[in-house]
């Protein structure tokens, strides 16, 4: 018995798609877990939902694509980046400030 090995490997391009954005989710997911940087791990974030939209599109739901990219990638993005920047800024006055000891 002869073993076709193109036989076993007969994907569509619709598999490898899928199998990428599987792959940059879980990547960028790891990435924005385990980052040291609270602007990285943000970023990464977005990221995350920008892969999820686009998988969202490659199983035909439209709506819920564009639905994850307007929250998950977008607005949840710059809402923690603004928060981000408040905290920032309300850290760097209390250094500022003389401590009582």
């Amino acid at each position: 018995m002869k073993l076709n090995l193109l036989a076993l490997m007969n994907f569509d391009a619709l598999t490898v798609l899928n199998t990428l954005v599987m792959i940059g989710i879980l990547v960028s997911a790891l990435y924005a877990a385990f980052s040291k940087k609270l602007l990285s791990s943000i970023i990464a974030l977005g990221v995350t939902g920008g892969f999820v939209a686009l998988g969202f599109i490659l199983l035909q739901a439209p709506d819920v694509a564009i639905a994850e990219a307007a929250v998950g990638a977008v607005l949840s993005t710059v809402l923690f980046i603004i928060a981000l920047q408040k905290t920032s800024k309300h850290d760097e006055k209390k250094e500022d400030e003389p401590h009582e000891d």
